[in-house]
């Protein structure tokens, strides 16, 4: 049972670590900012497939609600022809009496290869005169590839139009929209809310 434990910790580290999948490698917030906590918030995605888009913005602004903010998907103010006018899309914002449009734009996907050297056992070696001395261990190579999604997200407010917080994030080995949002949008939410940009 001793030699399990370290085992059982090891692998539920393992766990953990692997939803983690998104870190925060840099952000920004205005601190001149004086607007106080957002209660609706209009999100856009920027980039990708328009399903993806579409996906995305549904469970982002679903999981803003469970948040006790009034989450709104983009493409419901906006379709994707009207964003690419400014005055169009920020009075179809206005109109919903939003306090904020967070934009959530993919920069690119890397892959990225890591090697590294492990010892392996091999065959079991007995002596010459009999004795056992157990399995000899080989250093082996590994080497593995994955892929890293950078996404910078960027919150304005509706009145002055203007940038009050931003972050860039790295997503380890990203799936696909509906399963990496509800841990992407965990991690924007609690800056926003650390930062009292919501409630």
């Amino acid at each position: 049972m001793k030699l399990l434990r370290p085992l059982f910790l090891l692998l539920a580290a393992l766990v953990l670590a692997a939803c983690a999948t998104t870190t925060i490698r840099s952000a920004w917030f205005d601190t001149t900012y004086k607007g106080g906590p957002m209660k609706r918030i209009v999100v856009v995605g920027v980039g990708g497939q328009v399903a993806d888009r579409r996906v995305f913005e549904d469970i982002f602004a679903e999981q803003l609600r469970a948040a006790g903010v009034d989450g709104i998907p983009g493409y419901t103010v906006a379709p994707d022809e009207t964003r690419m006018n400014d005055a169009a899309f920020a009075a179809a914002v206005e109109r919903t009496g939003a306090d904020g449009v967070l934009i959530v734009r993919l920069l690119g996907v890397d892959t990225r290869t890591q090697v590294s050297t492990a010892m392996v056992p091999g065959p079991a070696m007995w002596g010459p005169y009999g004795g056992f001395y157990g399995p000899v261990w080989f250093p082996t190579t590994q080497v593995n590839q994955y892929e890293v999604a950078r996404v910078e997200s960027s919150l304005y407010e509706t009145k002055t139009r203007r940038m009050i917080w931003a972050a860039t994030t790295d997503t380890m080995s990203p799936s696909t929209a509906a399963q990496e949002t509800p841990r992407f949008a965990a991690v924007i939410i609690g800056q926003l809310r650390a930062r009292g940009l919501i409630a």
